[in-house]
């Protein structure tokens, strides 16, 4: 049984819509001509317009410029969005016209159907309340498009903090748990001098603490808003008090700190503070790749390979080897770094077409800000749970690493030289013995030199 439908019509003439759907005639149009994929508006970015719309109509209102009934109705149906209940009310493909004034249309279409339903009229009517005269009053999509993409982004972005500081804590534990477990260096896939493990760990926590740093020195630009700016930036049509007055509302109700913008041109012409954003989340994703790399060669073989660490078991690795376990976790980590790596790509080229006076790829730029922010906290949170948290070490392996290394040579040579320590070294290689061994062997120093020479411990 097909929907019923309803007729609307705009400047271009009559639309069918269906007859339950809070959007109208912009919207459907929109529907009709993107739909190239199955990527839909963020949450996220459908919270940031209602925020925006909000907070507009109660400007407005205060400011006489549209009737106190009608902006309270608005205000309604933007909390109703707020709280998730007509997050169906958005079909527009991702992938649409580039300044994303479908979004607008879309938040100001289903507010207004909303507002005239709460007022008891029916869906269609644009009538108490309109979606362009009432609830995009004071605005332009050109401005109110950047500013939710500021909005959302910023606090996704609190929410990736929280994620990065639990993963930093998870390293950080461990960096403390193995503090005393000595075990062997590599560079280049190759013996090195020994360290311990906990300083192997401290180096992951740091890492994230300085992605925690960098995604932090973001905010600033985040938090400026455009609003205000209208078409291009001289706020034309927008009352001279419309903006502080809407921001202040943002503010006071999302606790972060939003203010206007210093330059409403470069707010609406470029989009910077994405690229930077991304930039950001590019970096921290491939501290990511190298940490999730190390911990699987680290937790190589078992018995075949490194085997110095032990990952939680969270499920069978093979369909044909029993008891074959692998190392699922760090390998969904891997993944998402490189598909964040890629983002970034996408933002960048983005960001470079703003031609003149707006950019006009805000859609992309929402798209691919927002779903890696989503992407990379919920990446992190399992990370440090389902991984980093039950990680174990195998202390005796990590001792036997270290004897049967090369490098152990290392402090001998500046007891006997380097050349005779690279001899030593080449004749241990050669026979499959230890430094320890050929060294004892071959007299280089005494006894108890040799074993305060080659204590690991005195190497770190």
């Amino acid at each position: 049984m097909s929907e019923e439908r309803r007729y609307e019509s705009d400047s271009m003439g009559e639309v069918e819509i269906p007859a339950s759907a809070y959007w109208g005639a912009q919207t459907q149009r929109a529907v009709a001509n993107f739909g190239v994929s199955q990527l839909r508006i963020a949450p996220a970015l459908i919270r940031a317009l209602a925020y925006i719309k909000k907070h507009a109509a109660q400007t407005n209102a205060a400011l006489r410029l549209i009737e106190e009934r009608l902006a309270n109705a608005i205000v309604t149906a933007a909390d109703e969005v707020l709280a998730g209940n007509h997050d169906r009310q958005f079909p527009i493909d991702v992938f649409q016209t580039g300044s994303g004034t479908s979004w607008n249309m879309n938040i100001n279409e289903v507010l207004a159907n909303r507002a005239n339903e709460l007022l008891g009229q029916p869906l269609g009517t644009r009538s108490p309340v309109h979606p362009n005269d009432h609830v995009n009053r004071g605005q332009s999509s050109n401005d109110v498009i950047p500013t939710a993409l500021q909005i959302a982004d910023r606090m996704q972005a609190g929410t990736l903090l929280a994620a990065m500081g639990k993963l930093h804590d998870a390293f950080a534990d461990k960096a403390t748990e193995f503090a005393e477990i000595v075990k062997l260096g590599r560079t280049h896939l190759q013996d090195a001098v020994p360290m311990t493990l906990g300083q192997e760990f401290g180096a992951y926590a740091d890492q994230v603490q300085k992605g925690i740093a960098r995604l932090t020195g973001t905010l600033p630009r985040l938090e400026e808003l455009p609003l205000g700016g209208t078409a291009v930036g001289t706020g034309i049509n927008c009352h001279p008090e419309f903006a502080s007055r809407t921001v202040a509302g943002i503010v006071e109700e999302t606790g972060i700190a939003f203010r206007r913008g210093d330059n409403l041109f470069e707010g609406i012409a470029a989009r910077d503070a994405q690229v930077e954003l991304m930039g950001v989340l590019n970096t921290y994703a491939t501290s990511l790749m190298k940490i999730a790399n190390d911990l699987r060669l680290l937790a190589s073989g078992p018995r075949g390979a490194l085997g110095e660490i032990t990952l939680p078991s969270l499920q069978p690795g093979s369909s044909i080897m029993p008891g074959k376990v692998n190392p699922v976790i760090p390998e969904m980590v891997i993944q998402v770094a490189a598909h964040v790596n890629g983002k970034a790509v996408s933002a960048t080229i983005a960001g470079q077409n703003s031609p003149l006076d707006l950019n006009i790829m805000h859609p992309l730029l929402a798209h691919e800000t927002l779903s890696s922010l989503e992407l990379l906290a919920n990446t992190s949170r399992a990370l440090a749970e389902r991984c980093v948290a039950g990680i174990t070490a195998d202390r005796e392996r990590c001792e036997h690493w270290i004897e049967w290394s090369l490098a152990l040579v290392t402090p001998l040579a500046l007891e006997i030289g380097y050349d005779r320590a690279s001899k030593l070294a080449y004749r241990a290689y050669r026979e499959q013995r230890t430094i320890r061994d050929v060294a004892r062997e071959e007299g280089v120093v005494p006894d108890d030199r040799l074993n305060e020479l080659l204590d690991p411990r005195r190497m770190l």
